[in-house]
C-alpha cells in the first residue's frame, strides 16, 4: 500500500512539473508560461548563412535559393512547423526555372477558430548578382528580403513553441518574387482552389534597417485600404505600424507579395516594412549584407509584432476588414 501511495505522490508531482513547464521547456513560477525568447544570435546566425556568398545571391532557379530552401525547411522541421501541402515545397515552373515556394503551418488551439487562416511571409529569393563593386558581384539580399523571411520564421517558431494562437498560421516564403510576384501569386491561386479560409495576410518586406527615431518604427503599405494598421497597433499597445505617405507614389501595396493574396483571396493583405528609401543605400546593390542589419532593432521588430499578431489572431470575430476604396 505505502508503494502504492508513493507512486501516486511521484506521479502527481510529475504532473504538476509537466504543467508549469513553459513553452520553451523552463519552469514557469506558478504554473505561469514562459514564453519563447527573440535572440539577436538566432536572428544572426539565420541572415549569416541566407545572406552568405555561398548561395551566390539566391536567384529563381540558382544552387543558391536551393540551399536556401532547405536551410528553412530544415528550419521548419526543427521548431515543430508542419508541412501545410505533402511537403513543404509548393512548386512551380517560371518558364524553364524550377521555383519553389515554402509553406508550414502552426495549427491554433481552438476549435472553430483554428480553420480560419492568419498568412505570414516574405519572400528568400534574390537577384543575383549586381553591378560590381571593389570585386564584388554577389547581390546578397540581406534587408532584401532575407530579413523579411527571417522575420516569418522566427514568428512561425516562437507560436508552434508558445501555442498562443487560436487561428492557424501558414508561414510563407517565397520564391521568384524579383521577377514578378510569381511565388505569391502561384500560392494564392493554390490556397483559393483549395478553398482556404483565409483571414488576413501579412508580407514582411525589408525590416532589417530602423527608420528615423521621429518616425514609426514600421509602416504598411495599402495603409487606407483596411483598419489592418490601427487593429495591430491597439494590441500592441502603441504605434508599431504607421503611414507612410511616399507608399501609394511608390505603388508599393502592389509591387510587393502580399498583393496576390488582396486580389485572389479578397482579403485585409499588405506589406510592413522599416525600410523607406531614406534609412539604407543597397537596395538590390551587393553591398546589401548581413554585417549591415541592425539586429537589436530586428528583435525589437518581432517582439513588438508578437503581442499585435497574437491579439488578431485571438479575436472572436474577425476585426480587420477591407475598406470601400
Amino acid at each position: 500500500m505505502r508503494k502504492i501511495v508513493s507512486l501516486l505522490i511521484i506521479v502527481l508531482v510529475a504532473s504538476c512539473a509537466y504543467h508549469t513547464k513553459g513553452a520553451d521547456g523552463k519552469s514557469g513560477k506558478d504554473g505561469e508560461t514562459v514564453k519563447p525568447i527573440i535572440t539577436q544570435e538566432a536572428i544572426k546566425a539565420s541572415m549569416n548563412f541566407l545572406a552568405s556568398d555561398e548561395l551566390n545571391g539566391r536567384a529563381t532557379g540558382s544552387e543558391g535559393i536551393e540551399k536556401a530552401a532547405v536551410f528553412i525547411e530544415d528550419y521548419l522541421k526543427k521548431n515543430s512547423i508542419r508541412p501545410y501541402f505533402e511537403s513543404y515545397r509548393d512548386s512551380f515552373k517560371v518558364n524553364d526555372l524550377d521555383g519553389y515556394n515554402i509553406v508550414g503551418m502552426v495549427e491554433g488551439n481552438d476549435p472553430k477558430l483554428k480553420n480560419e487562416f492568419i498568412i505570414l511571409g516574405g519572400h528568400y529569393d534574390h537577384i543575383g548578382k549586381g553591378k560590381v563593386v571593389e570585386g564584388d558581384s554577389i547581390a546578397n539580399g540581406a534587408n532584401d528580403d532575407a530579413s523579411g523571411t527571417i522575420a516569418a520564421m522566427e514568428f512561425g517558431k516562437y507560436f508552434a513553441k508558445s501555442k498562443t494562437n487560436k487561428r492557424s498560421i501558414l508561414i510563407t516564403l517565397y520564391d521568384a518574387e524579383e521577377i514578378g510576384l510569381k511565388g505569391s501569386a502561384h500560392l494564392a491561386a493554390r490556397l483559393k482552389d483549395k478553398g482556404i479560409n483565409a483571414y488576413t495576410m501579412i508580407n514582411f518586406e525589408m525590416i532589417g534597417v530602423p527608420r528615423a527615431e521621429d518616425q514609426s518604427m514600421a509602416y504598411m503599405s495599402g495603409f487606407e485600404r483596411s483598419n489592418f494598421a490601427e487593429t495591430l497597433n491597439t494590441y500592441a499597445g502603441q504605434e508599431v505600424v504607421g503611414f507612410f505617405p511616399k507608399a501609394k507614389g511608390f505603388n508599393l501595396f502592389m509591387r510587393s507579395d502580399n498583393f496576390p493574396f488582396y486580389k485572389d483571396l479578397n482579403i485585409p493583405a499588405h506589406a510592413i516594412s522599416t525600410f523607406d528609401f531614406s534609412n539604407f543605400d543597397y537596395y538590390h546593390h551587393v553591398d546589401d549584407e548581413a554585417d549591415k542589419m541592425d539586429y537589436a532593432h530586428m528583435v525589437n521588430f518581432i517582439e513588438k509584432m508578437i503581442p499585435a499578431l497574437e491579439g488578431m489572431m485571438n479575436a472572436p470575430t474577425k476585426e480587420v476588414v477591407l475598406k470601400d476604396e
